[in-house]
């Protein structure tokens, strides 16, 4: 599976956290990040993150047009809701194509455990039968 690793600046260290903690579930996936967030997970966990700009600077989009594309199925996004993001409109987007297309987000840390327990059971592998398919999700 394809899952998108985000964290604004205040969650990068929670990010870190949790990628550590689930390095065994994360290394069977295909893992993309936002600059700054991949770098640090990278270096944490020795796990290949495909690095994209940081979300300011487009990699939310970049991650979106992957969403648009069929090509991302699970998004852990840590948010910082008590800091005003610059790039406020492209959260929203990002959060805009996870609903229109049906992947997954996890803002927070409570909900991206829930969803890393069900990926380890293999609970999203409908997701697999779908991109078998060539259908959407």
């Amino acid at each position: 599976m394809n899952i998108a690793l985000i964290a604004h600046d205040e969650k990068k260290q929670d990010m870190v956290n949790f990628a550590v903690a689930y390095q065994p579930v994360l290394k069977k996936h295909n893992l993309f990040a936002t600059g700054t967030t991949g770098m640090k997970i990278a270096e944490a966990t020795g796990l290949d993150v495909l690095r994209f700009r940081s979300g300011p600077l487009g990699g939310d989009q970049q991650i979106g047009a992957m969403i648009a594309d069929d090509k991302m199925d699970l998004i852990i996004f840590f948010k910082d809701p008590l800091t005003a993001q610059p790039h406020e409109p492209d959260i929203a987007a990002l959060i805009r194509l996870c609903d229109v297309y049906q992947i997954p987000l996890a803002s927070n840390m409570a909900s991206a455990e829930l969803f890393i327990h069900a990926l380890r059971r293999g609970d999203f592998d409908w997701r697999k039968v779908i991109h078998e398919r060539g259908e959407r999700g």
